[in-house]
């Protein structure tokens, strides 16, 4: 490993996240408490915006025009200047970004007055006992029916989930009065969006963009002599997204208590200049606050411990930092800066190749003789070099970028956070070889980077689809101009201490592409405000349009594209369509900037329905979906032979072989992992998208397997498609495609062979589509280097007799929040799954757990996620159960379908 390797770094700040979190240094002195309050919340949500009450963050433009059906391509356009005629909320709210604005001269002041300090529900004797209760995370949408029709108020674009509307969330705390002498915090990691909030009737700040987390300071409004009420309203407004948002508080809420002396929010960064396998050199940073009114010394201690794979921390330090003395003048804070050295250190890398090493810093503030805060910083030693002509260096190893886009909602959970629910999505995607995820495009729930760090995937954080420009009347580009700052700062530096991220994404296909120098001025300032959070890290910003001799690619250190790789509407069947036309640009893009590393942000935007197949069959490797070919619009299907797309994307076939031909190229990030709610092209009458190599339930596509295929070499896998029940089409031709990560195989119809073929160069499936329909049985055996390699076998079912129940996790925690995923099949009387089976399935539970969603994949199918009752698509359904808090036992949970035997499955509580 060299000695010194460009962009070294690390890791992140954990924050605890049990219920009720004491960091204790000794057995009687409690520093800091980071404590749930996620639970007993009241919730009320008004009917309508024009029912809602005027306590408004500020007006927005009237939308004219309400079609969401546009490519997803299109041309952004400019911003509608709106003048407010009523009070807006607007003032009282920005200083809370104050902390996030380098420029003091630039921070804003507090006007006089306390607006709303009159409404009843921010009063504590409000009566709020018809509201709901609920438990944070919280969507409001989710369980709620869909909104179907071409005039429905929500569309295709965000999920036809009533997310959009003005809601109130009430809750007592109970502060004590030992409390008084403490700074006590308000930490949201997320609300959408608009938040505002009050406490014990006083106007206390908040956040209007909803997808970062951000911190008030209670302490000046609470009462430490009893109950204290906390209100948050929450705006979230229509045509804000072009996917689906979620709506209300929908990641965790926390009190933190310290010391008036403490760290502050976020307030470590470790770096590591230089790494080598018998040292790594360690520059810590620690930022401390005086909330005292007295100016004070404090010496800041640390010590560093391992993490080992079970996530247990090491009894002894490894090493330790220096003690640092620092001054610090009353209501201010200052930094301090000191290194040490770690032994041996074990590195952070992504596996197979690598291990996901993690270390934690503890931090001790001393005044005075006594430990005032203790504070921990888990992160990770690894070095990342950004090479031109190999990619991405890791520890010295080059690997090859094998990444999805990964949306933020959890599917039939919707946008409310459950790690276990994110851990089922990232588990699926390193089993199909995945190495890495791009968050699009915000940033994401804290725990999902705590996820990624422990699990080795290489992470592109991201914020803002949209700066000054809008792509739809309501989103970022409202309180873009006096929030980017804050907003990326905050971004950048909760996350900087995270191992998995390794390049900072400042914008996705951003209207500014098309303006120039100006639109170029933007991306540099951003670019400069991430750099200046965090110098370890490269920046970038994913282009669909901005071409090599446009000033907008020269702003960003890694040429990010999207699309444009392969070529945008070029190959000839797309080119009767409108919209970007682009020929292949690696080329070009390698030319103009020889020096810089190109990633593929986003490839191939193929599409499909699970399990269903259209004939005729393309002939080619990539085709755009016309109707009767590929797709049928009445349905809303697309074919699942994997060869058709979005106007503007391309098949995974086509993505592997520009690939191939252009070695320099980093890697990729397919559009996309998984389906997520909204964006369903090309049928907006859907609710979910069809571009997931995985579907919305979790179920597998056969795309799955062509990239599994691809990404894990060495794993022997053979994946037949389409399914074997065409009664219709007996004597027809019938294509058959096989996915292998052999090189050569054979088909076989009812024994009889239908020959070898063998993958030549730029080839990834093998296709026999000639093959005449006759029920029975396919079965392909597969070869590699002349040896057998693989087989799979598709026959022809029965009728369906019988269905089956398996969970992913049989023992679940009693803790109300840890989750179960069933899966259901439909069987034929020899136990096969039957692949054209849609039967109406009913769900029914008994014991400590709830049945919280149920789904099939399907994205037509608007009925409820709340529904007990659903049909299975293509063979299959899902059911999701969760635990009931403290009630241990056995859950049972039972199927059934008219004429078909039912199941059940057990899953134990402890």
């Amino acid at each position: 490993m060299n000695k010194t390797i460009a962009f070294k770094f690390f890791s992140y700040l954990i924050i605890f996240t049990q219920v009720a979190c004491k960091t204790q240094v000794k057995e009687d002195t409690i520093t800091r408490e980071k404590i749930s309050i996620n639970e007993g919340w009241k919730f009320m949500k008004y009917k309508s915006f024009e029912d809602a009450d005027n306590l408004i963050y500020d007006v927005r433009p009237v939308i004219e025009n309400t079609d969401d059906t546009k490519e997803a391509d299109s041309k952004p356009t400019e911003a509608i200047n709106v003048t407010s005629t009523q009070n807006i909320l607007k003032p009282y709210i920005l200083p809370t970004a104050n902390a996030f604005i380098k420029d003091a001269t630039k921070h804003h002041k507090r006007p006089e007055g306390n607006p709303g300090n009159d409404f009843p529900f921010v009063q504590k004797n409000f009566d709020d006992t018809n509201w709901e209760t609920i438990n944070l995370p919280h969507d409001w949408a989710i369980k709620e029916p869909f909104l179907e029709g071409w005039d429905a108020e929500v569309g295709g674009g965000m999920g036809r989930l009533p997310s959009h509307g003005v809601a109130w969330y009430r809750k007592k705390l109970s502060i004590k009065d030992t409390d008084k002498n403490k700074s006590i915090f308000l930490d949201v990691d997320g609300a959408m969006s608009y938040a505002m909030v009050w406490l014990n009737g006083t106007l206390v700040g908040g956040w209007p963009y909803g997808y970062n987390s951000w911190r008030l300071n209670l302490t000046p409004y609470l009462n430490f002599d009893g109950e204290n009420q906390i209100a948050i309203r929450v705006d979230n407004p229509n045509h804000s997204s072009r996917w689906y948002p979620g709506g209300g508080i929908y990641r965790n809420i926390w009190l933190t208590k310290t010391n008036k002396i403490h760290v502050a929010q976020w307030g470590t960064f470790i770096k590591t200049p230089e790494i080598t396998n018998e040292r790594a050199t360690i520059n810590f940073t620690s930022n401390i606050d005086n909330d005292s009114n007295t100016d004070i010394e404090a010496r800041v201690v640390t010590n560093i411990f391992s993490i080992n794979e079970l996530g247990k921390t090491s009894k002894n330090s490894v090493a330790s930092i220096p003690e640092t003395s620092v001054k610090i003048k009353a209501c201010k804070n200052n930094s301090v800066t000191s290194q040490t050295f770690i032994n041996n250190p074990k590195l952070w890398g992504p596996p197979p190749t690598q291990t996901p090493n993690l270390y934690k810093a503890i931090t001790n503030v001393i005044v005075n003789g006594k430990i005032v805060d203790a504070y921990e910083t888990t992160f990770g030693i690894r070095s990342i070099e950004f090479n031109p002509e190999k990619g991405l260096v890791v520890n010295g190893e080059h690997i090859k970028i094998q990444g999805v886009n990964h949306h933020h909602d959890l599917g039939a959970l919707g946008a409310a956070f459950n790690t276990q629910a994110a851990k089922r999505q990232l588990d699926m995607l390193k089993n199909l070889g995945c190495n890495a995820i791009r968050l699009a495009h915000n940033p994401p729930a804290p725990e999902l980077l705590e996820l990624t760090d422990r699990m080795g995937i290489l992470v592109i954080n991201e914020a803002f689809d949209s700066w000054e420009r809008k792509k739809t009347p309501h989103d970022f580009h409202l309180i873009f101009p006096e929030w980017h700052e804050a907003d990326a700062r905050s971004f950048v530096r909760r996350d900087k201490n995270h191992p998995s991220v390794i390049l900072w994404s400042f914008g996705n296909e951003v209207g500014e592409q098309y303006t120039d120098e100006e639109g170029a001025k933007i991306a540099k300032t951003l670019s400069g405000i991430i750099k200046d959070e965090d110098p370890t890290r490269l920046t970038t910003a994913s282009m669909n349009y901005a071409k090599p001799n446009m000033p907008f690619p020269a702003s960003m250190d890694v040429i990010s594209l999207n699309y444009q790789g392969e070529g945008i509407r070029n190959a000839p069947e797309y080119a009767h369509l409108k919209g970007i036309n682009t020929p292949p640009l690696y080329p070009s893009f390698k030319a103009a900037f020889p020096k810089k590393v190109i990633i593929s942000s986003e490839t191939a935007a193929a599409l499909s329905s699970r399990g269903t197949y259209l004939f005729p069959v393309t002939q080619g490797n990539s085709s755009p979906i016309s109707e009767g070919f590929g797709g049928i619009e009445k349905e809303g299907y697309v074919s699942a032979y994997e060869l058709y797309t979005a106007n503007f994307g391309s098949s995974a076939d086509k993505v592997f072989a520009t690939q191939d031909a252009h070695p320099f190229v980093a890697g990729e990030f397919v559009w996309s992992g998984w389906d997520y709610l909204g964006e369903p092209t090309p049928y907006y009458s859907a609710r979910s998208s069809y571009f997931g190599i995985i579907d919305l339930a979790g179920f597998k596509k056969d795309r799955y397997y062509l990239y599994q295929s691809r990404w894990r070499p060495e794993l022997p896998i053979a994946h037949i498609l389409p399914h074997w029940n065409w009664p219709d089409r007996i004597g027809k031709i019938t294509p058959v495609h096989v996915f292998t990560s052999g090189d050569e195989a054979e088909l076989f119809l009812n024994g009889k062979s239908l020959g070898k073929k063998k993958k030549e160069a730029f080839e990834y499936r093998l296709r026999w589509d000639d093959v005449i329909y006759q029920p029975g049985e396919l079965k392909v055996i597969t070869y590699k280097n002349g040896k057998f390699w693989a087989q799979d076998i598709v026959k022809t079912t029965n009728e369906a007799t019988s269905l089956s129940a398996s969970a992913d996790r049989n023992s679940i925690n009693a803790n109300g929040i840890d989750l179960s995923f069933i899966t259901i099949q439909v069987k034929d009387n020899n136990h096969l799954t039957v692949p054209d089976a849609n039967n109406l399935i009913e769900f029914t539970i008994e014991g400590p757990g709830d049945i919280i969603a149920t789904d099939n994949g399907d994205p037509t199918d608007l009925v409820a996620f709340s529904a007990t009752k659903r049909k299975a698509f293509n063979g299959f359904a899902l059911v999701i159960v969760r635990s009931k808090k403290s009630a241990t036992g056995d859950i049972k949970v039972t199927v059934k379908s008219n004429k078909l035997k039912s199941a059940s499955c057990v899953i134990t509580t402890n």
